[in-house]
């Protein structure tokens, strides 16, 4: 017979215990008992108003309060959207950086507009960007490419990201082979497949939590002049 073991790992997923019937969404609620937004109390430029409320974000326990949803379309207008990491702001725009063959880069050179959805959490607060994209010019992308940890810069050459592989040990037995290739020392290199994109804002809305599903949704739109309109939307 068989020794059964006494102590089953409780991380094993029991996929029979898993029911839909049990879990419950819409009785989760949570009140934001939170501070007000009012469009005397923001900045008249939405990029610096961002640069208010990430300092305020960036000096609470969030952690990685940079990470942001960025939504993209297809040619044919079908959505997909992903966790990224934003790695650049400026007057410009914000910047994030992918393999140029993966499917959000395609999207954006196929349909150069996207969505970002910062959500912070704990302060009940969200900013949702959109605007048209375009490719950083290389000399960024080399800049921010060589201040990454160099096993990110390994990975970044590993990875032929959003392609179908057989096990996760292609990835390891490819890093593996660079990292011996480069055991030097020396400087990586970009990958010529490798860079960044910016989101260049025409739209920008601040969203604030508060009682009673009465949400605080201030909304900038650029003018023609380069000026930013505000206005407040129902929640």
């Amino acid at each position: 017979m068989t020794d059964q073991p006494t102590n089953p790992d409780p991380t094993e997923h029991n996929l029979a215990a898993v029911n839909l019937d049990d879990v419950n969404l819409a009785d989760l609620r949570v009140t934001y008992e939170t501070q007000g937004l009012e469009p005397d109390d923001v900045d008249p430029d939405p990029m610096r108003q961002f640069a208010r409320w990430f300092a305020e974000v960036s000096a609470s326990p969030i952690e990685e309060p940079n990470a942001v949803v960025l939504a993209t379309a297809d040619v044919n207008g079908r959505p997909s959207a992903r966790h990224v990491l934003a790695k650049g702001v400026s007057e410009r725009g914000f910047v994030i950086y992918t393999n140029y063959t993966s499917r959000k880069a395609v999207e954006l050179d196929a349909n150069p507009f996207a969505t970002l959805v910062f959500v912070w959490s704990p302060l009940a607060r969200q900013v949702v960007v959109e605007g048209s994209v375009e490719r950083t010019d290389p000399a960024e992308s080399d800049a921010y490419f060589a201040a990454r940890p160099r096993g990110s810069q390994l990975g970044a050459w590993a990875s032929d990201q959003s392609t179908v592989i057989d096990d996760r040990g292609v990835l390891e037995r490819r890093y593996a082979e660079l990292e011996q290739q480069h055991r030097g020392g020396e400087e990586i290199p970009r990958p010529d497949f490798w860079g960044g994109y910016r989101i260049v804002p025409d739209a920008m809305e601040f969203w604030q939590g508060r009682p009673s599903r009465l949400h605080d949704r201030l909304r900038y739109t650029r003018q023609a002049e380069g000026s930013w309109q505000i206005e407040r939307l129902s929640p």
